[in-house]
């Protein structure tokens, strides 16, 4: 029976090192987040509570949940971008 040819490996070569730059976020990202959120949730929250009784928030009408989850979700990708 014939004997099968071998391969030759090639020679190992490492990964190029990439720089120890630590990757930080921005100092504004976090207060800006959290703001985002918090002003969301108050939105909602004063939209249930007052229902039409307040002058800014009657005008929009159903669109206040609109806004508010606008906020809450612009709050949750910018923790996508925090390190």
């Amino acid at each position: 029976m014939p004997k099968s040819r071998v391969r030759k490996k090639q020679v190992y070569t490492p990964p190029p090192t990439r720089s120890a730059r630590k990757a930080v976020s921005p100092p504004w990202l976090a207060p800006t987040m959290l703001a985002c959120f918090l002003i969301g949730l108050t939105w909602i929250a004063l939209y249930y509570v007052t229902g039409t009784n307040m002058p800014g928030l009657s005008a929009l009408g159903g669109w206040n949940l609109v806004c508010g989850f606008v906020l809450i979700v612009a709050g949750v990708v910018l923790a996508t971008k925090w390190r």
